[in-house]
């Protein structure tokens, strides 16, 4: 801190202002450069004593200052004074926008309410691992919503995503910015390994495509991979699950030859898409809990342990299980699928 600047002290001032106070209030104070009133109300140290009534600033209102916010953020934009990773995580991108705008949706549309936030580290890496739902990928995102405004240390949690979700014009770019990687062991374990927060889906397309009468079963979780990487890299897994994302698109049906076509997947048919048009499109408005559960640790397997296949199964198996239980419990709990 730089040191104040000393005003030396001159003893002879405060007796002067005292003089010119007192001629202009005395009853003789006559005519005269002093004694006229006009001339003592153009001087501002007569009037108040000695001290310059200089009126405070007023403080910038808050619109004022998102205003500022928002201009200095497109300067930057323009200028390309930001940072993005090696990945093309853009933070300032994601907080300033992206949240911004999925955050009505989360808050008011579905009205997410989070459960077991005091379960992720706060610091350091580890592993999330979801049960995933609804269609389309809404799921992953209300969950980054969730991680970031809920945790002390607003946290970001870096989405592994599918092939698919990097060939898509736009989509591939955003999910970059938004701190998206391919859901690749290599990734994972390098975002792990710098202490990031990686949530991963095991269930892949097997659980966001499935048919409306098997909701909140889970599907097969793959091979494990997801546990050899948490055991490589030394960081705990934080199950998670998610109740109210299977209803937003209750998927009766598949056009598998569309599907087919168009090379996705699957090709969804419900209540109101396609016969509605874009308008079928419109998630129903569930109320959803996203809870994170008990972390299951994983720094004290040796190095080998990534190896051995029965205790990446008996790990998958356990992950699984607590969230499978934990959806169940929540679905015994909660009153409507919408309230």
């Amino acid at each position: 801190m730089a040191d104040a600047k000393v005003i030396p002290f001159d003893e002879d001032r405060p007796r002067r202002r005292a003089r010119r106070v007192r001629a202009v209030t005395a009853p003789d104070a006559g005519a005269g450069p002093v004694g006229d009133a006009g001339s003592a109300a153009a001087d501002p140290d007569a009037v108040s004593g000695g001290v310059s009534a200089v009126p405070a600033p007023a403080a910038p209102s808050g619109w004022e200052r998102r205003l500022a916010g928002g201009l200095a953020f497109l300067r930057r934009r323009v200028t390309g004074d930001y940072e993005v990773d090696d990945f093309g995580y853009d933070k300032e991108l994601t907080d300033q926008v992206l949240m911004s705008v999925l955050r009505p949706v989360y808050d008011k549309y579905f009205r997410v309410e989070v459960k077991g936030i005091e379960n992720i580290p706060k610091e350091g890496g580890a592993l999330i691992v979801a049960n995933h739902s609804g269609t389309l990928p809404l799921d992953g995102l209300m969950m980054q919503v969730a991680v970031h405004d809920h945790h002390p240390a607003q946290r970001h949690l870096r989405l592994l995503a599918a092939d698919l979700v990097f060939m898509l014009p736009v989509v591939n770019e955003l999910a970059r910015k938004a701190g998206h990687t391919l859901a690749c062991a290599e990734d994972a374990q390098r975002l792990l390994e710098a202490g990031e927060l990686v949530g991963v889906m095991p269930e892949g397309f097997k659980g966001i495509g499935k048919p409306f009468e098997d909701r909140y079963k889970l599907q097969r979780f793959g091979r494990g991979g997801f546990v050899s990487t948490a055991l490589r890299a030394g960081t705990p897994i934080v199950p998670c699950s998610i109740v109210g994302a299977e209803e937003i698109y209750p998927m009766i049906g598949n056009a598998k030859t569309v599907a087919r076509l168009l090379g996705i997947p699957y090709f969804p048919i419900t209540p109101t898409f396609p016969w509605l048009g874009p308008l079928g499109a419109v998630p129903l408005p569930t109320k959803w809990t996203i809870q994170f559960g008990e972390p299951i640790a994983t720094d004290g397997y040796p190095p080998e342990a990534a190896e051995d296949p029965m205790l990446m199964f008996n790990l998958t198996d356990q992950v699984r299980e607590q969230i499978q239980h934990t959806l169940y419990k929540l679905l015994v709990q909660r009153r409507s699928v919408f309230f």
